[in-house]
């Protein structure tokens, strides 16, 4: 293969003293890498390699190591040589050995973890732990200091590079991109965030595509498209890119390091252009493609089969057991003497090669890179400034999202300078009701704009990308470096991004268990858009199941609130901004509709989570003769149109009204940090009475919070049931049975000692469910007396 830099950007040449630095830091961090993969013992080769020294189990991932670590060592000179503030990102799932050799070099590992000590004894347990029970996983994980990306989110690296340079001017973010993940579709898309990045504001991503040509077994598609193709598709996206193709190494470290000063020196020129000389024309940002063999520098031929440059460098590439052939092992040590390790480190088995930056400037030692050090609590207005007046419960109509809307347009504005907090969202902030946001900003643009475009500018607070990844990716790597946001979505579509909030509910559990890492701003979500409010969206916009996905996370991660009205969500959402480190869900609604609290009610309710509803109630005293509970906000409507239908025409008839706001406290306090004990659940459900719960979500979801407990057996849930069609609103709560008529009619069934008093009501609510069919038929809407239905029981 031929080296060279394609379009070559300087004239910069390293010295022969520079190559020899550069190529012993490469080779120890190689070394290293191969070290964690198979050594037990001997770990600077002291004596003659023998199977004790040997892991029983080998794992690891090899092909993506030696082009990381050439790219690691090379961005250290260049960091030095510019004294740059830079984090790297690994996108590659599995370049775990890459980053924890090099964050070990530099001396950020230990510093970290003092047992893992920069001489022989240190490197004996850094070898030893990794892929090892107790130890360190084969990926880039919370525990590799540097990190913000987990290796095993494929696709998202460039997404969270750009969320973390964002209102962080003076951040370069380096992200390697690996020619498998650059296949997924959200990396795909992940390129097209350079129209949304200031260069006055913002700081600046330097995407490294790291083409070694293979994933697991199969070739990759951007190694196997011409020059020209590759070319022309960065070039597409907007990028200006570098090429560095071959494998000799003296040339190649030539060829990376001319190419980086270029980039840099680009860099530089765009943002001193945008930054005093009012340059507004979008820039073509360079990045680099770095195209190696697989498995670089390491065996060429295993039993008779090429290795490097081949699919077969993609994990471990020499099995070395005593079941293989003894040459394996003779062959091992060759491959870890090539890198002349008693050139490398002196007789303690300390570095001798010196190339790491010092201080904060180490990509290990970043401080945006353990985002919890730079957080600064958000300036928050009071909410209860924006509560919808409610003198008389259920007569106020008003949309709980577009209220909430001007409480977070003034979190914006309390919150620009700097700026601390964005929202982010698939362009749905306006069809959210959120629009009081862009009287104080607009949607951060920064392409061609014509003359009717809204609320577009180079620079603003709102990201909005039809690409439910890249938000969430921009959000999380936001959060990550020590900033607040808000991700608003349709309800059915959130789903796009359940793999990412897995991954990032496994960060922020293990990073609790890390004392070094600090925490983060709360990972939040607005929910709109509900599956009860799909007037001329249908069935395919229908799943609350969300919910479900999050609560499989760890108890002392996820949060979920379902506010019933405006006054609540604004104390739901105050309390989620001032959060740290869970992911929060909040679902709400955004059509008008009856308001229930007054806000100091909601505010204690929101406080409690749950609570017995006096005013709805009149079983003061006295047992009740069933309960009716809701969560969710048109479930709490249907429920309350439900208890006043039968007050009417059962007075004598006891109901408690419960209503769940936060929705985790149905499970116990021993499984949920906000799970109720027994004795107080059974103080608000009672231990031996009808329980008639209608749920925003999946009906067996609170079955399986609320398993059991003393009076699951009487617990009776109506929910969605993936039944939906274009039809109003109403129509959708009787198409899944959750409409007052059945919630009546669920009541009288469990209450056979009502006898023909509860039968004739009963017939007038299969009536009502008659008539109701007939009357949207005929006319396509509700009947009036849904239409008009308030509170006055």
């Amino acid at each position: 293969m031929e080296t060279l830099t394609r379009h070559p950007p300087t004239n910069t040449t390293l010295s022969p003293q520079e190559v020899r630095l550069i190529n012993a830091y490469w080779r120890a961090a190689n070394y290293l890498s191969v070290g964690q993969m198979y050594l037990l013992d001997n770990p600077l080769l002291r004596e003659p390699l023998t199977l004790a020294h040997i892991k029983r189990m080998l794992l690891g991932h090899w092909g993506t190591t030696p082009g990381q670590n050439f790219i690691y060592a090379h961005l250290n000179r260049v960091i030095k040589k510019e004294d740059l503030n830079m984090v790297y990102m690994s996108g590659p799932g599995h370049g775990g050995p890459a980053v924890v050799a090099n964050t070990y070099l530099e001396g950020t590992y230990s510093e970290v973890y003092p047992r893992i000590s920069p001489d022989e004894a240190g490197l004996k347990k850094l070898f030893k732990q990794f892929s090892f029970p107790g130890g360190i996983s084969s990926h880039v994980s919370p525990q590799t200091p540097g990190s913000i990306h987990e290796g095993g989110e494929l696709g998202y690296s460039l997404s969270h590079a750009f969320g973390a340079v964002f209102d962080n001017p003076d951040l370069v973010v380096a992200c390697v991109i690996g020619d498998g993940e650059a296949e997924t579709g959200p990396l795909a898309t992940a390129w097209h965030s350079n129209k949304f990045l200031n260069p006055v504001s913002d700081g600046v991503v330097l995407p490294i595509l790291h083409l070694n040509g293979y994933k697991i077994s199969n070739p990759t598609v951007l190694a196997r498209i011409t020059h020209e193709e590759l070319e022309q598709l960065l070039r597409g996206y907007g990028w200006t890119p570098y090429f560095v193709e071959g494998h000799e190494p003296e040339l190649m470290h030539q060829a990376m390091a001319a190419t980086l000063d270029a980039a840099i020196a680009q860099i530089k020129q765009i943002q001193q252009e945008a930054r005093t000389e009012g340059n507004t024309t979008r820039p073509r940002w360079p990045m680099i493609v770095l195209k190696s063999p697989k498995g670089w520098t390491g065996p060429k031929v295993i039993d008779g089969l090429p290795n490097e440059g081949t699919f077969r460098a993609h994990q471990v590439p020499l099995s070395v057991s005593a079941t293989t052939p003894p040459e394996h092992l003779t062959q091992l040590e060759s491959w870890l003497r090539s890198y002349k390790p008693d050139e490398l480190f002196d007789e303690q088995g300390r570095l001798l090669a010196e190339l790491a930056p010092q201080g904060d400037r180490r990509m290990g030692a970043n401080p945006h890179a353990n985002g919890g050090l730079l957080l600064k609590d958000l300036h928050m207005p009071d909410f209860r400034e924006y509560a919808v007046d409610v003198s008389l419960p259920g007569v106020a109509q008003a949309s709980d999202t577009q209220t909430v809307g001007r409480f977070l347009r003034d979190v914006i504005k309390l919150n620009n300078q700097p700026r601390n907090f964005r929202i982010f969202g698939p362009d749905e902030t306006l069809s959210n009701k959120l629009e009081a946001v862009f009287e104080v900003t607009n949607r951060q643009w920064d392409a061609e704009t014509a003359e009717n475009d809204q609320f577009l500018a180079p620079t603003g607070s709102v990201m909005e990308m039809l690409s439910e990844h890249q938000c969430e990716g921009w959000l999380e790597g936001y959060l990550l470096t020590g900033r607040h946001g808000l991700f608003n979505s349709y309800e059915a579509f959130i789903h796009i991004v359940d793999s990412m909030v897995n991954q990032h509910a496994k960060w922020l559990k293990t990073t609790r268990e890390i004392p070094w890492r600090r925490p983060i701003a709360s990972l939040n979500y607005l929910l709109t858009s509900t599956v009860w409010r799909q007037d001329h969206n249908g069935f395919t916009h229908q799943d609350p199941g969300f919910i479900d996905h999050v609560i499989n996370k760890k108890a002392e991660i996820v949060r979920v609130y379902l506010p019933p009205d405006a006054n609540c969500l604004l104390s739901v959402m105050d309390h989620c901004l001032r959060s740290r480190h869970y992911v929060n869900v909040i679902v709400a609604g955004k059509h008008p509709a009856p308001q229930w609290l007054s806000m100091d009610a909601a505010t204690k309710h929101c406080t409690e989570g749950i609570g017995i509803w006096p005013w709805a109630s009149n079983d003061q005293g006295i047992e009740p003769d069933a309960v009716m509970a809701c969560c969710g906000d048109v479930p709490t409507l249907e429920t309350l149109a439900a208890v006043s239908i039968l007050r009417t025409h059962l007075p004598e008839l006891k109901i408690r009204v419960v209503n769940v706001v936060d929705l985790l406290k149905l499970e116990r306090h021993t499984e949920h940090p906000h799970g109720l004990s027994d004795a107080d659940y059974d103080a608000i459900f009672t231990r031996n009475k009808p329980v008639i719960f209608a749920f925003h979500g999946y009906p067996w979801l609170v079955h399986r919070l609320t398993y059991n407990r003393a009076n699951n057996s009487n617990m009776h849930v109506r929910g969605y049931k993936e039944e939906g069609t274009i039809t109003t609103a109403f129509d959708m709560t009787v198409l899944n049975e959750l409409d007052r008529f059945h919630l009546v009619m669920d009541v009288l069934d469990r209450l056979p000692h009502l006898g023909n008093t509860g039968s004739y009501l009963k017939q007038l609510m299969k009536d009502k469910l008659i008539e109701h069919k007939l009357y949207i038929n005929t006319n396509g809407e509700d009947m009036p007396e849904i239409r008009h239905w308030t509170w006055n029981a």
